[in-house]
């Protein structure tokens, strides 16, 4: 279990992140068209998980921008963003943002993405959702990088995220 905070207060994650050099858990997810993917549909690309409470607060939506403009920069680079919105919040988000460089996944049927990656929120306002959290992937699905975000208001830091490519 971690500990994180919201707005200064104490709350706790399911677990810990995956460690660097280890194999990433594998995942199930719905896309925006309802279909699902799973981490071997990815193999051959490096990974971006920005993963986040929701894609309505400020913060999640500026990591999404964020990523967005600097994805079309990366070679052989995917940024998933997943969180436990309904898919069509995030079909939305995107269209009104004009962001076409991430991919919105949505763990909102299990919640087993936030448990099996040890992220979910376990107490406060936001139990059961998912911790602001940026992993990293080689191509092979190996964890290169991993941030838990101290305070869940505050944006990953993506050029040590970037940087991990």
């Amino acid at each position: 279990m971690a500990t994180v905070t919201l707005g200064g207060n104490a709350i706790h994650t399911s677990g810990e992140l995956p460690k660097k050099g280890t194999k990433s858990p594998d995942f199930k997810l719905v896309k925006t068209d309802l279909g699902t993917t799973t981490l071997a549909d990815f193999t051959g690309s490096k990974l971006v998980l920005n993963i986040f409470p929701s894609v309505d607060t400020g913060t999640c939506a500026a990591s999404v921008r964020a990523f967005n403009e600097k994805a079309s920069k990366l070679e052989n680079t995917k940024v998933l963003c997943i969180s436990r919105d309904l898919p069509f919040a995030q079909k939305r988000f995107c269209g009104a943002e004009g962001l076409e460089n991430v991919i919105n996944l949505s763990d909102f049927n299990t919640g087993d993405f936030g448990k099996d990656f040890g992220l979910e929120i376990t107490d406060g306002p936001l139990a059961g959702l998912h911790s602001r959290v940026v992993i990293v992937l080689d191509e092979n699905g190996t964890v290169t990088y991993t941030e838990q975000v101290a305070e869940i208001a505050d944006e990953p830091n993506y050029e040590s995220a970037l940087a991990s490519l």
